[in-house]
């Protein structure tokens, strides 16, 4: 491990902390108050402002807008922070901007995910973990991403959405309501649930016994033709032999916003 390495022509503010073995390309803007944790490597013509922490071994490539202010009319300059965990690939003009006071003023990135280009994480999102965000894939403000989920080119998530874990949106698609573990969601104007990630899972390492259970749970809300209320009772039943199944029933109950059926 050695002394961070910033190219000449980077601008670094003397109120940042770089890391062992971090690396600044060239006209690169650091701003105050931002931290960068050791290994990671900012490519050249990005902007980082602070209040930022950004992990370990990350890598932002050329022309991010990192820890930007909110793009939201009532942010008034109060303090509000970016948090960035480790190992996560940030590519070419990827856009993540800090949080608001009025939504818990944070905004945060796990770990190993990967943010293709142009993509856009707005005001006060939580993302999760290993998660792959294609190009030109946009968060609205206050959207929360569970972990392993996919979102595919030009998706876009409306405000205060929830997509639960292991989810795949797919191309196009326009989100406008919570989106349950599982789910597979294709374009139909706003998207719709299109049958669950079999496939994705499989990846995973889920065994048979577990995808036909979350397979039932999906039939149960969206196939059989039953009320959210009673598809949910039979949910409940499903629950008890399967945690999978739980995780599903507990996201529909947690939810503010309508669900996506």
């Amino acid at each position: 491990m050695g002394a961070a390495q910033v190219h000449p022509s980077a601008v670094v503010d003397p109120g940042a902390t770089l890391g062992e073995d971090v690396r600044i390309g060239a006209f690169t803007l650091i701003g105050p108050e931002v931290e960068i944790g050791a290994g990671t490597i900012v490519g050249p013509h990005s902007s980082i402002h602070g209040p930022t922490r950004i992990g370990r071994e990350n890598h932002i490539h050329g022309h991010a807008a990192i820890g930007g202010e909110p793009q939201d009319k009532k942010f008034a300059g109060e303090r509000a922070e970016l948090v960035i965990g480790d190992r996560n690939t940030i590519r070419e003009f990827v856009t993540i901007n800090r949080g608001t006071g009025d939504g818990g003023g944070i905004t945060r990135i796990g770990d190993d995910n990967w943010l293709l280009a142009y993509t856009h994480v707005a005001h006060d999102c939580v993302v999760g973990n290993r998660c792959v965000f294609s190009n030109n894939a946009t968060l609205a403000g206050h959207v929360t991403v569970g972990d392993h989920v996919i979102l595919s080119g030009f998706v876009g998530i409306h405000q205060f959405c929830r997509i639960g874990a292991h989810a795949f949106i797919g191309m196009g698609a326009f989100v406008n309501g919570d989106v349950p573990p599982f789910v597979m969601v294709a374009q139909d104007g706003y998207g719709r649930p299109r049958g669950i990630n079999a496939e994705g899972l499989k990846r995973r390492g889920f065994d048979s016994a577990r995808t036909s259970a979350i397979k039932r749970a999906y039939r149960a809300l969206y196939v059989s033709g039953d009320s959210l209320a009673d598809a949910r009772v039979r949910l409940a039943e499903m629950a008890q032999g399967s945690e999978d199944v739980r995780a599903f029933l507990d996201f529909i109950d947690a939810g503010d916003r309508p669900l996506l059926r």
